[in-house]
């Protein structure tokens, strides 16, 4: 039998791991700052719309926290023979963390509009203006800072999400702000506070779906696996492809492993190097581990029930 993988592929957050760090920290510190000014305006002020827009920003907070000891975990731990995956997947949890973490967000504020629903406080337009002009102007540091490691890891996507959703809720608090100070209306602030928590729902789903895909190994989005069988299954001197296995590790990390049975006069180092070259050219799968069997070693795999 032969055994191969491909070479020690490196996720996203390996090569680029210090980037992430310092717009991660900037993030943090920025974020930190600007939820204490916006809690107690808010609080001193009754804005409904300015505490959801601070609790966002605390999300923010705790998200980026999560998001920077996630990272640094992976790259002090790496892969021990108790570990033998390292601590990759704790990007994924601090993610998904940061999803329930805003779940919970959105259904305080729904609670508390509600309650303001038959007498809204009456609140001050101006300081409410002021305050949620310099969330604003925060929001877009961190989101500017954050945007292009969001695209390479689901981490930092995770904090990304949260700065966007807490940018738009800085505009949407400006808007509140303006009508109350134009026409004294005093629903705004509570509609404009539900508004922000309806806005970040769909996008705290589509989060939380991607990290319980890598949590329960699904294969990754765009990947079919019933192609990628079917091409081993054509490369010469394979008979049958069986227990193809493919998941993420954590993002930028695809993995794989599969059986090829191959035919009597095939070469099983040639086999296996097409096999590995075609997951990594077609695919980007570098990680594969591969096991070459004889038709003979192949009948033992059929008695096994997973």
């Amino acid at each position: 039998m032969g055994h191969g993988h491909g070479h020690g592929h490196v996720p996203a957050e390996g090569s680029a791991s210090g980037r992430y760090l310092r717009a991660l920290t900037a993030a943090l510190l920025i974020g930190a700052a600007f939820m204490v000014l916006e809690f107690a305006v808010g609080f001193a002020t009754s804005s409904l719309a300015l505490i959801s827009d601070a609790a966002h920003m605390f999300t923010d907070v705790l998200g980026v926290g999560m998001a920077l000891a996630a990272i640094m975990l992976a790259r002090r731990s790496g892969p021990t023979f108790s570990r033998t995956f390292g601590l990759y997947r704790a990007e994924v949890l601090a993610a998904l963390g940061n999803a329930i973490l805003l779940f919970g967000v959105a259904g305080y504020v729904l609670f508390e509009a509600l309650g303001r629903i038959s007498n809204p406080p009456e609140v001050p337009g101006l300081p409410v203006m002021l305050t949620a002009a310099a969330g604003l102007v925060a929001n877009i540091v961190s989101f500017l800072l954050l945007r292009s490691g969001a695209k390479e890891s689901i981490n930092v996507r995770g904090a990304y999400l949260e700065v966007l959703a807490d940018l738009i809720g800085s505009v949407g608090v400006l808007i509140s702000g303006l009508i109350t100070l134009l026409t004294g209306w005093r629903y705004a602030d509570p509609i404009i506070g539900v508004a922000i928590g309806l806005f970040v729902l769909p996008r705290t789903y589509q989060l939380a779906r991607r990290a319980l895909r890598i949590l329960f190994q699904h294969a990754p989005q765009g990947v079919d696996v019933g192609a990628i069988s079917a091409e081993l299954a054509a490369l010469p001197g394979v008979a049958d492809v069986h227990d193809l296995h493919v998941w993420t590790l954590t993002s930028g990390m695809e993995v794989a492993s599969a059986h090829l049975t191959v035919n009597a006069a095939a070469q099983q180092s040639a086999v296996l190097t097409e096999a590995q070259n075609l997951l990594s050219t077609r695919y980007s799968i570098e990680h594969a581990t591969l096991q070459v069997e004889a038709l003979e070693c192949a009948k033992r795999c059929e008695h096994l029930s997973w």
